[in-house]
């Protein structure tokens, strides 16, 4: 085994630390091989790479070898014994052969084998044990030596563990001396050896000692040792532990590092001002900052192990994170706001809280987190509340005296090589800390219960929505640049980005998230720079464009919503739907004036028809429902955009023919595409008043409609990738044209109809072009195919009466004499004669999977027929009933005797159904519709099939009685 790696020998090491545990000092037999196993499988369950080490893997194929094939000869015999029925079931299985596998000559052989080989490694271990503990000595000896020299190497690292190097066994006697010479009252020299010492023990047995209270004691007293390598290496010490121990043991050293910060700041070790500014390259900031950031790494890994420990040491973590974050000042020295508290050095290091975030997450943390908030730190609370009203404040206040507000966001994001912060720059990185926070906290129930919150400064209370109209604020009075100018950077750390960030996750949220938004405060907040422009009166913002576009993405992402939609139509108290004042009348007013161009203050602006856009989809959210339309109406939207489409559309065709010149015809083909990308953006605004029948009037009075259907079928033609919504979407658009024989017209025109009998041709028959067979199509099962599910469910939705009508009306079935199998069809008209009335031979031939496309045909029949004026129409026009009967009776074995009886397949079963659907008229009291499936007991198909009329009586539901009638 001298292939082994050093990895190997620290199992070998840790198990026999259990296996002395186990046994006695002095031992004349090997260890049981229980207690053996007992030691694998406690390795295997804490140790993640138990399975890499050479040693396990030594084992495994050791055990394959000797006892694999007495397993596969098991294994043999018990699949024939399974097959007869001797044995069944999985576990009994694996019993049996583990059972078998125990008994064997095999196993007892390897189980010697490995007692004697247990026997001689642990004797050869215990003879080392006190050559290791001599060689300890010398290294320490060494140690001292080179640190009374002045070359103080580091040991710490855990990357040498092999027995003779860096760890080595301790006893509690040796950790008891070590803690008593790490003594803060014991001279230098024998705290550095004792922390030398200290670093080549394993972690697991320091922290596990008898006197690791002691010890954590005089390690968090040393972490403020002045002589600053000393300091440092008990950090390094505290890191190695942090990355090798299990939760229950780290969560010790972390309380320990957050105790000795928090008595440092209490102390005013660090009385540091924020007016004064920090320099990172200071030596103390640096040791500072190097301490807090190990706090902040461990916070941001600790929540993927917790759970799996009690939830008391979880609280003591989160306890003491708390109580370091609350530090505001010295006891002796009154409150002041000038102080740098630990809450700035963490946002210094994790400016978006991402360990609070990480800590929220679950429910199992984020219980304990909020309970602690409420109990004993809301102080917390208030003062990210108060940093984000200070904040506000200095951005109105510079906002109204026409001055620029110091753009710190773009200094943080862009210069990263900064060694020093002033002090508005530290408030800055701890408001966006609050903000973040805030926004996290918020959207959490147990968030919600800590508010209101009551300020030092403000008389009253700061609610929930006080706080969402806060942000909503910060939008437009905070500082900011436009959106092109944010390309630049991979983080975008601006108020209004970041503000944006935390609202629209509140809008995506369901539940008491969205409830708490969903108030005429917060959209009233929203909509202050929309009413100023309406109002005309004198606007003191930023950056106007990237204003407006961050309220109509919140504004649409709300009106996406059920709650919020009737939020914005009828406000908050369900006000009339009739009141001007409501935010869906604000809306359609300024979407009019934008599209009139009557903003003055964003006339000539690059961004005017993306803000356009924006606020007609929001436009768009209300118009696609029913009562939004309603409201919209006396507006007149649909004219403004269709005149706005006009003015577009006339534009595009006078695009002048590009020179030679290469700026000139780059500067006209961007202009093209701006233009035409504007004009497809009416006209799917146009589109999507078709989605309720008076919006698809409206459509229709605008003389659009051939334009918007053609656009919609460019769409579809570009079979550009969809989400399920934009899908379904489409398909209610269909649905609702095909109700009018105008837009049943349009539709035809468009090429929409030929491309999708196309396609489902191609599903149907043909299958795709491009696809490799490597292997032959399985035969469907259902009667429908799943590929072919989509296309049929479009026929349905498009094949309402009027488009019925617009589309067979006076039009004869072709009736070929010959049907070449390259000839596809491409029309209803089609469909009918390939797939439904299959009334020659001709057509029967020329179909590929003809009784899988024939029940298409039927399927689609039997849904057609369900409306009365179709079912008229198709009869009068075609004879279905009489072509299906045909059929049917065509469908009879032959015999020499006389008629035969009918064949029972899926195309007669389709059949019979079909007829009886459509020559009984009535619900399921008057008619009884047969199955499309056999009997179940017997096997056969129960119900009595005709091939001439009339229908069978068992298919008429038998009249009710008076009696049973009236009651």
């Amino acid at each position: 085994m001298s292939h082994f790696t050093s990895e190997d020998e620290t199992l070998l090491q840790s198990m026999l630390r259990q296996l002395l545990q186990s046994v006695k000092e002095k031992i004349t037999g090997a260890p049981s091989v229980e207690c053996a196993e007992e030691i694998l499988l406690h390795l295997e369950e804490t140790d993640e790479n138990f399975h890499n080490y050479e040693f396990v893997k030594y084992l495994r194929q050791y055990i394959k070898n000797t006892v694999g094939p007495v397993i596969e000869e098991e294994t043999e015999k018990c699949t024939s014994a399974q097959n007869q029925g001797e044995i069944s079931g999985y576990d009994t299985l694996v019993q049996h052969l583990t059972k078998k596998a125990r008994e064997s000559k095999e196993y007892r052989e390897m189980i010697h084998a490995l007692k004697n080989v247990m026997m001689v490694v642990v004797e050869s271990l215990i003879n080392k044990f006190e050559e290791d503990r001599m060689h300890d000595k010398e290294l320490a000896s060494k140690a001292k030596k080179e640190c009374q020299s002045g070359h103080y190497t580091d040991n710490c690292s855990d990357s040498d563990s092999s027995f003779n190097q860096s760890y080595a066994f301790m006893s509690q006697e040796q950790l008891q001396l070590l803690t008593e010479r790490l003594d803060p009252i014991q001279p230098k020299e024998v705290r550095q050896e004792a922390l030398q010492m200290l670093c080549l023990a394993p972690a697991s047995d320091i922290l596990s000692c008898e006197s690791w209270p002691s010890l954590r004691k005089h390690l968090t007293i040393s972490l403020s040792d002045p002589d600053a390598a000393f300091s440092e290496k008990i950090l390094r010490f505290y890191a190695k532990t942090f990355s090798s121990s299990p939760f229950n043991m780290t969560k010790e050293v972390y309380t320990s590092l957050a105790r000795h910060l928090e008595l440092c700041f209490l102390s005013g070790e660090y009385s540091l001002q924020i007016s004064s500014g920090l320099d990172v390259s200071n030596p103390d900031v640096n040791r500072l900052l190097k301490k807090v950031r190990l706090l902040n790494e461990y916070q941001k890994e600790v929540p993927s192990s917790w759970i799996r420990h009690p939830e008391k040491y979880m609280e003591e973590v989160v306890e003491s994170t708390l109580s370091l974050l609350s530090v505001k000042r010295k006891p002796s020295h009154a409150a002041s706001p000038d102080f740098l508290s630990p809450m700035h050095f963490l946002a210094l290091l994790d400016i978006k809280a991402v360990w609070f975030k990480k800590w929220t997450h679950a429910y199992y943390s984020r219980r304990v987190v909020f309970r602690l908030l409420e109990r004993k730190y809301k102080s917390l609370i208030n003062a990210a509340v108060q940093q984000c009203l200070d904040y506000f404040e200095f951005c109105k206040a510079a906002v109204n005296k026409y001055s620029k507000v110091s753009d710190f966001s773009q200094q943080y994001c862009s210069d990263m090589q900064n060694f020093s912060y002033t002090g508005p720059e530290l408030q800055y990185i701890y408001f966006v800390h609050s903000l973040c926070l805030l926004g996290r906290l918020l959207i959490y129930k147990q968030g919600q219960n800590l508010f209101p919150v009551q300020l030092k400064n403000k008389k009253d209370s700061v609610s929930i929505t006080d706080v969402l109209v806060l942000f909503a604020q910060l939008i437009y009075y905070s500082p900011s640049y436009p959106n092109t100018a944010l390309a630049a950077h991979t983080e975008n750390y601006s108020p209004e980005s970041l503000v944006m960030e935390v609202l629209q996750v509140f809008c995506d949220q369901t539940g008491c998230a969205a409830e708490c938004l969903y108030t005429d405060a917060v959209i009233d907040a929203l909509l202050h720079p929309v009413q100023s422009l309406l109002s005309g009166t004198e606007v003191y913002l930023n950056c106007l464009e990237t204003t407006l576009l961050d309220v109509a993405d919140l504004l649409a992402r709300i009106t996406a919503s059920e709650d919020g939609l009737s939020l914005l139509l009828y406000g908050e108290n369900e006000k009339n739907a009739k009141d001007s004042s409501t935010a869906a009348h604000v809306l359609v007013q300024f979407t009019k004036k934008l599209l009139h161009d009557d903003v003055s203050l964003l006339s000539g602006s690059e961004l005017l028809q993306v803000i356009k856009g924006a606020f007609i989809f929001v436009c768009r959210q209300m118009y696609r429902t029913c009562e939004g339309l309603q409201l919209l109406i006396p507006y007149g939207l649909h004219e403004s955009i269709a005149e706005a489409w006009r003015k577009t559309s006339l534009l595009s065709e006078r695009v002048p023919t590009p020179v030679t010149d290469a700026d000139s015809t780059s500067s006209i083909s961007q202009e093209s595409k701006t233009s035409l990308l504007w004009e497809e953006t009416l006209l799917d605004a146009l589109l999507n008043f078709s989605t309720t029948p008076k919006g698809l009037f409206l459509l229709h009075s605008t003389g659009a409609m051939n334009d918007c259907v053609n656009f919609m079928f460019n769409n579809l033609s570009k079979k550009i990738q969809t989400n399920e919504y934009e899908d379904f979407g489409n398909r209610i658009i269909v649905a609702q044209m095909a109700t009018t024989p105008m837009a049943a017209v349009a539709l035809q025109n468009s090429g929409f109809i030929k491309t999708l009998v196309t396609e489902l041709w191609a599903l149907l028959e043909c299958g795709k072009d491009d696809l490799r067979i490597t292997q032959p199509k399985s035969t469907p099962i259902d009667p429908i195919d799943q590929s072919c599910q989509k296309s049929f469910l479009f026929l349905v939705n498009l094949l309402t009466y009027p488009a019925v009508f617009e589309l067979l009306s006076k039009r004869d079935i072709p009736n070929k004499p010959v049907y070449s199998f390259r000839e596809v069809p491409t029309d209803i008209i089609d469909i009918i004669d390939r797939l439904i009335i299959l009334n020659s031979e001709a057509k029967i031939h020329s179909l590929f999977n003809y009784e899988q496309s024939h029940i298409f045909g039927l399927r689609l029949l039997n849904v057609l027929c369900c409306e009365l004026n179709t079912l008229l129409l198709l009869e009068t026009q075609y004879k279905v009933s009489q072509v299906l009967l045909t059929a049917q009776e065509e469908n009879v074995t032959e015999t020499s005797e006389g008629p035969g009886v009918f064949i029972i397949d899926g195309l007669s079963v389709e059949r019979n159904h079909v007829l009886v659907r459509i020559n009984l008229i009535g619900g399921p009291q008057e008619r009884i519709l047969p199955l499309r499936e056999l009997d179940k007991g017997s096997g056969l198909y129960p119900w009595p099939m005709f091939s001439s009329f009339p229908v069978p009586k068992c298919y008429l539901a038998e009249i009710p009685r008076k009696a049973e009638f009236s009651q």
